[in-house]
């Protein structure tokens, strides 16, 4: 993207000058003139976007007004699907900025959110909260046994009334006000916890300046630490941040326990102090978020936030979480017992605190399989984990990606490219972007900067789709060699990716990832189970220096060490995920939030392990903090990881890439999209209900592990 100067862009869009008037906004055009329709990147400009989303949302307006005025009869078409193909413009320039705003932020980029997001939210407002368009949505789902639907618009009715229900459209005009003012409150203070965040994690860095103290860390560790205190303009000292692939590897690694110690304690009090500290934007959230939950008729957040998915109530999900807490503290306790044991022998007089929990961890992983990690690493270059996964996707679905060197790329670092099927058709754009960077937010995710549909003329649009990560960048003598963890996540995002790539549903709203939320983890969470298959490993996992296939004692040895620690991340998973649930129970009224004195209770009230923290505390929890996606939701990795242990299941017993097996996959998971009741559809591939033991035989948590039918796939 060119960084123009915001200022001059504003200004003449504000004023109507001529340099806006001249300007060709590529967001404006009927079509961008580019492979695909991928957005041009290069042509586009800071100053496009404020004027293009102003259009939109006009656009949009004028679009909504057309469907209340219409004389005809309400029906699905000149409704529902009317609904759902408006604000065309508006969609095409908000994926492209809401991409690009987490992946190059800017404080350019950040004044425009602060100007765009009110905006945005207040039009989506307006129109859930537009009487004669709901009139018309009312009158078809009323009507909706009478009308000869088809069961994906029979959905589509119900879910798009439900939408409307839950925005505020039942309520009267003064509370209808009351929930646009929380909502334009809500709207800015996600803004202000994901910029606090964000500048949190870039403000702090862990300097060395004696080498002596990087005992025990990895060559390859040390030399990224090198490089990133060289670009900082500390030639000569190490530096490591509170990112990932920086971060891990030292608490994993480093002898020296005060460094272990400083960066954890700097990590579990990232945005908790200071200029940047996230509690008081959490207290305001808090109170926000129950009084809309009040308004709406819930009794608190969480209850809302459940009532429409799979779980239905948040006792549903803290019942799923409850079986799956206890057996995973016992085996804490079991992994204490085993570094304490260490530490002893080693005569260090220490007691196993959280900050020595990886670096005990991983060697009680190399004493008892032999196993390190670091050696692992050797096998799983960035290059052959990308080839992986495509062969993964070819061998499960036909699929075939083909790089396109020549098109439009956000940042040099994203690859581009043309998948297509079996038949050479093109299905879809993948885009994939791996490396941190500082204007990106920390994780991994996939999202999409075009949907796909098809609508009654037989109009079809397929999707872009990128995968975003967070990996351990490549140094001076070798390639991104990536962590198990990483590889993981590498296949978990790509299996979000399959999901919308993928998609075959008609309907805009049902198409790809559009499912219930504590289903849109199952096709993400099952491709990770491939990672580490043996059959898989053998045709991807080279040793970068060899190119030499990981043999099969390794394999074995991954094998046996699959659920190693899985007491550890089981508890600060559904620690997490208990801790969103309790905050959306809170109903504070006036009242003050003191956030770590409520985290203090929670940790009590569970006897979590004093070795152990939540995986995300309060003022870094972006999932739930930083918009409502995951608020009152985190539960849903661990509710769809009973799906897809349950599911894997069946293509272990079957094999990994049996055709029928991944057929059945392919057409009621991930093609049908939302278009279906998601565990109507879980049972049309599995044949079954799920329940949670396969899921704690995944996890080496069962009584009998030696149950454990396969690898373990990590988040």
């Amino acid at each position: 993207m060119k960084h123009l100067a915001m200022a001059a862009f504003l200004a003449a869009a504000a004023a109507g000058g001529s340099s806006a008037e001249e300007r060709v906004n590529p967001f404006l055009q009927p079509t961008y003139g580019t492979p695909y329709e991928i957005p041009p990147f290069d042509k586009i400009v800071y100053g496009d976007y404020l004027p293009a989303i102003k259009e939109g949302i006009r656009q949009q307006e004028a679009e909504i007004n057309a469907i209340v005025n219409n004389p005809a009869a309400p029906d699905f078409n000149n409704t529902i699907l009317a609904y759902e193909k408006s604000g065309k413009t508006l969609s095409r320039v908000m994926r492209v900025f809401n991409a690009l705003n987490e992946t190059d932020a800017s404080p350019e980029m950040d004044a425009i959110d602060a100007e765009v997001s009110p905006l945005y939210s207040k039009a989506s407002d307006d129109i859930m909260m537009n009487p004669g368009l709901f009139a018309r949505i009312k009158s078809i789902y009323d009507r909706r046994d009478q009308l000869g639907l088809t069961a994906s618009q029979r959905k589509a009715v119900e879910d798009t009334y439900l939408e409307f229900t839950r925005s505020g459209a039942l309520l009267s005009d003064n509370d209808k006000q009351r929930l646009k003012d929380i909502n334009s409150q809500l709207t800015e203070l996600y803004l202000q916890f994901n910029k606090n965040l964000l500048s949190a994690t870039n403000e702090y860095k862990l300097v060395v300046d004696d080498k002596s103290r990087l005992g025990g860390l990895p060559a390859n560790a040390v030399a990224q630490a090198a490089d990133a205190a060289a670009e900082a303009g500390m030639a000569g000292k190490w530096m490591f941040t509170l990112h990932a692939p920086s971060r891990l590897p030292l608490l994993q690694y480093a002898d020296d326990r005060d460094l272990r110690k400083d960066m954890y304690l700097a990590y579990i009090n990232l945005a908790s102090s200071g200029q940047y500290d996230n509690k008081p934007v959490i207290g305001k959230l808090l109170k926000l978020r129950s009084e809309k939950a009040h308004l709406l008729g819930y009794p608190d957040f969480a209850s809302y936030m459940t009532a429409n998915v799979m779980a239905k109530t948040p006792e549903a999900a803290e019942e799923l979480l409850m079986k799956i807490w206890e057996p995973a503290t016992k085996r804490v306790d079991e992994e204490v017992a085993e570094m304490q044991a260490i530490a002893d022998s080693e005569n260090k007089g220490i007691t196993i605190e959280p900050w020595d929990y990886y670096y005990y961890a991983e060697k009680v992983r190399r004493a008892k399989y032999n196993l390190d990690e670091d050696e692992v690493r050797q096998y799983f270059a960035i290059d052959n984990v990308r080839k992986g996964i495509f062969y993964m996707a070819n061998r499960l679905y036909g699929v075939t990606f083909t790089e396109m060197p020549d098109a439009p790329k956000y940042n040099p670092e994203v690859t581009v490219y043309n998948v297509t099927d079996d038949k050479g058709e093109h299905v879809a754009v993948f885009m994939t972007d791996y490396f941190p960077r500082a204007s990106k937010r920390q994780g991994a995710w996939m999202d999409e900067m075009q949907g796909s549909f098809v609508d009654p003329d037989g109009t079809v649009q397929r999707p872009i789709v990128f995968n975003v990560g967070n990996f351990t960048r490549p140094t001076a003598d070798t390639p991104a060699l990536l962590t198990l963890d990483e590889v993981e996540t590498m296949f978990h995002e790509f299996g979000h990716g399959l999901h919308g790539m993928l998609s075959r549903a008609a309907l805009r709203s049902q198409a790809g990832t559009n499912v219930d939320r504590d289903f849109v983890e199952l096709p993400s969470q099952i491709h990770e189970h491939w990672a580490l298959e043996p059959e898989m490993l053998r045709q991807y996992a080279f040793n970068y220096k060899t190119g030499e296939v990981i043999p099969d004692s390794l394999i074995t040895k991954l094998q046996k060490a699959s659920t190693h620690n899985m007491g550890f991340t089981t508890t600060e998973l559904v620690g997490a995920a208990l801790l969103d649930l309790k905050w959306g129970h809170i109903n504070p009224g006036d009242n003050d939030i003191d956030v770590a004195a409520f985290e203090k209770s929670v940790v009590a009230e569970l006897g979590m392990p004093k070795q152990v923290q939540f995986r995300y505390r309060s003022p870094y929890f972006r999932h739930i903090f930083g918009s409502d996606s995951y608020a009152s939701g985190y539960y849903t990795y661990l509710w769809a990881e009973v799906l897809d242990t349950d599911g894997f299941e069946l293509f272990a017993e079957k094999g990994i890439f049996d055709p029928e097996t991944a057929k059945a996959f392919r057409e009621n998971v991930l093609e049908a999209g939302g278009s279906a009741d998601p565990m109507e559809q879980y049972v049309k591939f599995r044949g079954k209900r799920p329940s949670v033991d396969a899921l704690l035989r995944n996890r080496g948590l069962a009584p009998n592990d030696d149950k454990n039918l396969h690898q373990k796939g990590g988040k």
